[in-house]
């Protein structure tokens, strides 16, 4: 079954004067815009790291009822079944050094299912959407259509009286800053907003690019870092 969240494919947001949001999910899906991660090939977790390159994996959590409503979340539980294909998916991480996990309960959900015995790191929590948190984008753009437009169309606008997207982009910059001189492979569990800003940061992308992002549900993204900037990589499609 496919999902699509946070509030693509929307007729009611067609005549937004906006870029169109792109947070589809999928289920079993492991790509983010094509991007795959081999979590199995680093080396090994046990012993010295300091010789090793920096290297980073963002998890996105499983899905929520959140993600089917097209709302904006809550610290809501994982849905039904999605623990058991964060198992699945925990059996190719074989190979860390160290796993960090958003404070939210739907993360720290994912990271056990997947095994990874993460520490909770708050720089890695959501999007503080304020006012808007658990409601239905359609319900508030039909409400406040100004402030819908004002949102999706300036990173610097928080008209939910939480956090722009601009300051979480910066609060995801830092954070990529600081791990840059880590050594070994980190595993990151997270949220689809914040994987969308450390893509736009690796790549140096206007902020604009945010909304051109796909995370589906437990979807991957590998980073490798040479301790001066980090580098998107793209493995090679296995079957």
């Amino acid at each position: 079954m496919r999902y699509r969240s946070q509030w693509r494919d929307r007729p009611d947001l067609h005549r937004l004067p906006v870029p169109s949001i792109k947070s589809h999910y999928r289920r079993d899906n492991t790509t983010v815009n094509g991007i795959a991660s081999d979590c199995t090939r680093v080396s090994d977790s046990s012993g010295d790291t300091r010789s090793m390159p920096a290297r980073l994996t963002l998890i996105c959590h499983g899905a929520t009822a959140a993600t089917r409503a097209s709302a904006f979340p809550l610290d809501e539980p994982l849905e039904e079944g999605v623990e058991e294909q964060a198992r699945k998916l925990g059996l190719s991480l074989r190979r860390w050094n160290r796993a960090v996990t958003s404070p939210a309960l739907r993360a720290r959900q994912t990271a056990e299912a997947l095994s990874l015995n993460a520490v909770v790191d708050t720089a890695l929590r959501d999007c503080d959407y304020g006012r808007w948190s658990g409601r239905k984008l359609a319900d508030i753009q039909a409400a406040h259509p100004a402030d819908v437009t004002t949102w999706l169309s300036d990173s610097e606008a928080a008209p939910h009286g939480g956090e722009s997207l601009r300051a979480l982009m910066l609060r995801v910059s830092e954070w990529m800053a600081a791990r840059l001189h880590d050594n070994g492979h980190t595993i990151a569990v997270t949220h689809a907003s914040v994987i969308r800003a450390a893509v736009v940061d690796v790549l140096g992308a206007p902020s604009e690019s945010f909304w051109q992002i796909d995370v589906d549900p437990l979807s991957l993204v590998d980073l490798r870092s040479d301790k001066q900037r980090w580098a998107l990589r793209v493995s090679q499609y296995r079957r």
